[in-house]
């Protein structure tokens, strides 16, 4: 039993700015100076979507920080994804939308935006997999 929070900013921010697998189409990096291609490198991953198809696994959520209501229900999908680890479910990820204002070079009013406007669409927040599922 383990509990991942995965925070996903379509970016390797720490360390410059390079494109992660979850780089949207189209989106400007340090790696990627003309945008993500799918033809060159490939399509962004959605971890929770692919993960919850896994077996052993007791709950999969995608929750953002870009709203106050957001970030309510990202407390609760981290809560009810350690209680799964804590009932001995099996594995949990809660995948976090984030901004990365710095390497996107928006400020953070503008990334809180871009995110709902861009990342939401692509990477639609929700639960994947509940222990209800998995009991």
């Amino acid at each position: 039993n383990i509990t991942v929070i995965f925070i996903n900013n379509a970016i390797y921010g720490m360390t410059g700015g390079q494109m992660a697998p979850t780089t949207l189409l189209g989106q400007v990096t340090q790696t990627s100076p003309y945008g993500r291609d799918p033809k060159t490198m490939g399509y962004p991953i959605k971890v929770a979507e692919m993960l919850s198809t896994l077996k052993g696994v007791a709950y999969i959520s995608r929750v953002a920080l870009s709203k106050p209501a957001y970030i309510l229900k990202a407390k609760k999908a981290i809560r009810k994804a350690f209680q799964s680890q804590v009932e001995g479910k099996g594995f949990s990820l809660v995948e976090v939308l984030s901004t990365c204002p710095v390497n996107w070079g928006l400020s953070p009013i503008e990334a809180n935006k871009w995110l709902e406007e861009n990342m939401i669409p692509y990477f639609p927040l929700g639960e994947f997999k509940t222990p209800e599922e998995v009991s």
